[in-house]
């Protein structure tokens, strides 16, 4: 079965809104998220691959470049979704892998991410991955 890490399509659409659905719980309408991949894909600071084993769109990995004025310039994943059926067979990994070259190619000196307090699983899968976690946060949100 052929496995490719490739940059993200508008033709994938479909499918990172059935992983953001299924997977990571966000019930965001495919109209209102073709919107925001078309933008993504033409902001040169945002990458997003996706993970195609066989045909089928099984992950995806949205990043964007962030610089703050307390360290040097870093990526931030943004999101990360695999289907439950492909879990365990490296997708994730391999998603991140690509990832992280491509911000080092961006000449970053890492890459952050934020996970959710309850998804245990996945801490352990990027502490495997050598990502470290250093501190407890507070996610604040403000409608507007």
């Amino acid at each position: 079965m052929e496995r490719i890490i490739r940059e993200a399509a508008l033709a994938d659409c479909s499918a990172i809104t059935r992983l953001n659905r299924e997977e990571m719980g966000y019930d965001y309408p495919q109209e209102k998220t073709f919107v925001k991949l078309q933008a993504c894909l033409a902001n040169p600071a945002h990458r997003i691959f996706v993970a195609e084993w066989g045909g089928e769109v099984v992950g995806y990995l949205h990043l964007e470049e962030y610089d703050v004025l307390y360290a040097g310039h870093m990526v931030n994943v943004l999101g990360i979704a695999v289907s439950s059926a492909w879990r365990r067979q490296g997708v994730g990994r391999a998603l991140l892998s690509a990832g992280e070259a491509w911000a080092r190619s961006k000449g970053a000196v890492a890459v952050r991410l934020v996970s959710g307090e309850a998804r245990k699983g996945a801490h352990a899968f990027y502490q495997n991955l050598g990502y470290t976690g250093n501190k407890l946060q507070r996610n604040f949100k403000k409608p507007l």
